[in-house]
């Protein structure tokens, strides 16, 4: 029997199938780094629409084998802001992926992980680690083999082992096996190639040996706090509001087409609820859609809209109202750009009130302006 040749084609099909055998690596190099997809098969990631403050941020390091998946599904934790790739702990001077995959340098393959305290914990993340690793695993994760690729939690704060023991304690309750994750200070940290950063995003079918299914029941709070913008009495709205905003808002009516105000504006900014201040809608969402009221292929966030079923004159239509002020806003349509998702948010401008972009910060409403950038 010709080993040689069998030996061959084993390495050919782990090279295909985008693992590694043994300390050495070869499937992972530029000839990847091209998108083999146009999206992500991968979950959303619900920090993409939010504005972090990064003089609030904190840091931790992971190593759980391979850090494509590690890094994937770190960056869609809740609250954690940016993620990247690298190589933490080893003993040699600016190492390459080349370096490291010979299991001599000392280095684990690592992402950093940034994230706001105030939105996910510490605690929280270890416990979302500890979720795709085998802490019990020595140096091995998935098909990964080699020390480059042992699990380890790596901290720049000493006040933070505490936390991490105490996690790592509780993890212990759940194996009868010797938990072998390393916690150590971070020694040295240095960034992976490019065509290693955001690799899933860019090759959706590239190697993961990282589980998503936790991340679908998340606590993910609504980017929009609804509790921010009350509904006013009656008797106050029909002091702050127009005749034609209040019978619009308040009694259904609708606006004349082609002789509102918002009809054909394209100023960048966001419109909100001319009863609440709410937000709903972004001017990068907005078209021109000739039918003489303002259009949008989209509310800012799902949840700031409420559909229902209108039955008036004579016709079976999707009226869509504001969610805290309960305002009627208009109606919405499938006859949108198909490109975008094919709905028409067709609403009344006497419903909406206009905040320009650089007024958003002004008024309370700067944490939604990159969703207009």
């Amino acid at each position: 029997m010709n080993w040689k040749y069998l030996l061959g084609l084993l390495g050919l099909v782990l090279v295909l199938g985008g693992c590694s055998l043994g300390t050495a690596s070869t499937n992972r190099s530029d000839s990847g780094s091209q998108p083999t997809e146009a999206s992500s098969k991968y979950p959303d990631n619900p920090n993409d629409d939010v504005t972090y403050d990064k003089s609030k941020l904190k840091d931790i390091y992971f190593a759980g084998g391979c850090f494509w998946g590690v890094e994937a599904y770190m960056e869609r934790v809740y609250g954690v802001a940016d993620v990247t790739s690298g190589y933490a702990n080893g003993k040699t001077k600016d190492p390459t992926y080349e370096d490291v995959v010979t299991g001599k340098t000392g280095y684990a393959e690592t992402v950093h992980v940034q994230y706001d305290p105030e939105r996910v914990s510490l605690e929280k993340l270890l416990k979302r680690y500890f979720t795709i690793v085998d802490p019990t695993s020595l140096n091995k994760q998935g098909n990964d083999r080699g020390t480059q690729y042992r699990s380890g939690i790596y901290y720049t704060n000493s006040a933070e082992k505490t936390v991490i023991d105490a996690v790592v304690a509780k993890e212990q309750k759940r194996y009868d096996d010797k938990i072998v994750t390393e916690v150590k200070p971070l020694k040295n940290y240095t960034l992976a190639e490019e065509y290693h950063q955001d690799y899933l995003e860019k090759n959706p079918n590239g190697y993961c040996h990282v589980s998503f299914d936790s991340l679908e029941n998340q606590d993910v709070p609504s980017l929009i706090d609804e509790k921010k913008y009350p509904k006013p009495s009656d008797q106050e709205l029909k002091k702050k509001l127009t005749d034609a905003q209040y019978e619009v808002t308040q009694n259904a009516n609708t606006e004349a087409a082609f002789s509102n105000k918002y009809w054909d504006s394209f100023e960048d900014g966001i419109y909100i609820d001319v009863a609440t201040g709410e937000p709903l809608f972004s001017s990068a969402d907005k078209y021109d859609s000739q039918c003489g009221w303002p259009s949008f292929t989209k509310p800012i966030v799902p949840e700031v809209i409420v559909e229902k079923k209108d039955k008036s004159f004579n016709m079976v239509r999707t009226e869509v109202r504001s969610r805290s002020g309960n305002s009627h806003l208009g109606h919405v349509f499938d006859d949108g750009p198909q490109d975008k998702g094919g709905l028409r948010y067709c609403i009344n401008s006497a419903a909406i009130d206009f905040v320009p972009l650089d007024k958003m910060e002004e008024k309370g409403y700067g944490y939604l302006t990159s969703l207009v950038k």
